[in-house]
């Protein structure tokens, strides 16, 4: 059957080429990148998305930075630290030199500055409780304090950024490492904190400036000459192309106009058998999941019996076979498997029988009297890989035969989507996580109260203690016990979420083109590493 549906994919793609055709009179991309979605803001406080993510990696640059090969913490913008012997205090010695991409140097005041900014209530920044595990972070992120000078953050001198912690977290200098912590032009930013992403020259710390981002065409990204590490920035210029389409992302790869293709969601995913066992196409396990999002604040779904029901009505193994293709394994946990120092619970099975009494339990007897609901998932331009959607089909339709409900499907455009899941403005919505750093916590602390991306309406002062608590643990084994009771709270118990399946990463590229893209277990793959063989053509 598969074999069939290659000439189908063909005659799109030529199709499509039909389209695409026509030669451009710019310059051309040393390496030319399919980066999904067209990312909603490049400003590193307030990103969520992978899209965005990948982009201001490549602008902005932190204390440290992830290994291209491991993903594990190296130093960046800062050449070394100590660590006091509490392991509560981290003193960050600047490269000597270092400068924005316009000339003004790069100093430890511009740290302090920028991670304070990312603080502020007022910045609205969801990854904010990155930082919480600072001294006073927490309660100056939720107005109690006012007086940033109490905050562990601290400019000893133009040179040396000190950072004091609550308690001991041995994941600091992985945290420093998202591009969220990246350091940013506070100049630039007071000047016009609205509208600064999109100055000219925009001054960037990262090893490319930005060129030109033109809204649904391209960010069109030039090697920065006065990035601390530019002689080993490969790449004079890079384009991310904002491309959603699976059929115009596959035909542009196979056509040779792109070099790298590193969203799963844009290979069809009928193909993507066969597509695993081509030597282009590279498979690998990460810490990253596709889960549903539950809106607890509206009835009925504010009642945990119907959260539960929904879940155990799901078969996940059909739903992967259906929809994902080898693109992933279906679980009942939240966590990953491969969390450092950690083993997930078991989670609630399949069980249609079961998840249909607790609908009784809660009311709604064989789904009688059971409101109409809606799935809400953002749109994917075309193309057959539309996993979303694929994924609400197959939840609707499970829904029905299983507990005898009505779930409507909703579509949204990309930013109208996480305007309205940040809103409470759905039911159920699709979601995933890569994790952001490799334990346990990058996805537990997602569902704490306070977080910014939380987005459920739920809150548990037993799970916030939980994780609080095993936050605050030296002993890993004690510390593993107190997140799996968090996580078996979240997820046999509440349910503001549903766990459907963990990825699996997938990539297209030529070996015998491309350098410098490597497998790692939090997904990141720093564009200033890649770059093409010695003798390999600029030409596509």
């Amino acid at each position: 059957m598969l074999k069939k549906l290659i000439p189908f994919w063909l005659c799109i793609l030529c199709l499509v080429s039909v389209l695409l055709c026509g030669c451009s009179s710019q310059e051309r991309a040393e390496i030319v990148i399919i980066n999904g979605a067209e990312p909603e803001s490049l400003d590193p406080a307030i990103i969520t998305g992978q899209p965005d993510i990948r982009a201001v990696g490549a602008l902005f640059s932190g204390l440290t930075a992830p290994d291209p090969k491991t993903g594990l913490p190296v130093p960046c913008l800062a050449e070394s630290w100590e660590i006091s012997p509490d392991g509560k205090t981290y003193t960050f010695h600047l490269r000597p030199g270092i400068r924005w991409s316009t000339g003004q140097p790069i100093t430890a005041h511009d740290f302090a500055a920028s991670w304070i900014r990312l603080l502020k209530p007022e910045t609205a920044a969801n990854y904010a409780n990155l930082l919480f595990a600072v001294v006073g972070a927490e309660d100056f992120n939720a107005g109690r304090l006012s007086d940033s000078s109490q905050l562990g953050i601290k400019a000893l001198d133009d040179n040396t950024f000190q950072v004091t912690l609550c308690q001991v977290t041995a994941y600091f200098l992985d945290l420093c490492s998202t591009v969220t912590l990246s350091v940013v032009p506070i100049f630039a930013v007071e000047e016009s904190p609205d509208q600064w992403i999109r100055r000219e020259p925009l001054p960037v710390s990262g090893p490319y400036c930005l060129e030109q981002w033109r809204l649904n065409d391209k960010i069109r990204l030039r090697k920065n000459p006065l990035y601390w590490d530019a002689e080993n920035t490969r790449n004079e210029l890079v384009d991310l192309l904002p491309i959603g389409s699976s059929v115009t992302a596959l035909n542009l790869y196979y056509q040779g106009e792109v070099d790298l293709l590193w969203d799963k969601e844009l290979i069809p995913s009928d193909l993507l058998p066969i597509m695993l066992q081509r030597p282009d196409v590279h498979s690998f396990d990460y810490l990253g999941n596709y889960f549903a999002r539950i809106n607890v604040t509206k009835p009925p779904l504010n009642n945990p019996l119907v959260r539960k029901a929904l879940s155990m009505a799901i078969d996940r193994e059909a739903l992967v076979e259906r929809v994902s293709k080898g693109g992933g394994t279906p679980v009942v946990h939240f966590t990953p498997n491969g969390c450092a120092n950690y083993d997930p619970p078991e989670g609630c099975p399949y069980d249609p029988a079961r998840a249909r009494q607790l609908l009784a339990q809660a009311g709604y007897p064989n789904g009688k009297d059971f409101p109409v609901i809606t799935y809400l998932f953002n749109a994917a331009a075309g193309g057959a890989a539309k996993t979303h959607q694929k994924v609400g089909v197959e939840l609707q339709q499970m829904w029905k035969e299983n507990l005898h409900i009505q779930v409507d499907l909703q579509q949204a455009e990309w930013k109208v989507f996480l305007s309205m899941v940040s809103g409470l403005d759905y039911d159920i919505c699709r979601a995933s996580w890569v994790g952001d750093y490799n334990d346990a916590t990058t996805f537990l602390n997602l569902f704490i109260s306070n977080s910014g991306n939380n987005r459920t309406g739920w809150k548990s002062k037993e799970y916030d203690d939980l994780i609080a608590t095993a936050e605050k643990e030296v002993d890993l084994k004690e510390r593993a016990g107190l997140l799996k009771k968090a996580e078996t709270l979240l997820i046999e118990e509440a349910f503001p979420v549903i766990p459907l399946y963990v990825y699996k990463g997938v990539a297209c590229f030529d070996t015998n083109k491309i350098e410098g893209y490597y497998p790692n277990p939090v997904d990141r793959h720093p564009i200033n590493a890649l770059h093409k063989k010695k003798g390999t053509a600029d030409g596509h």
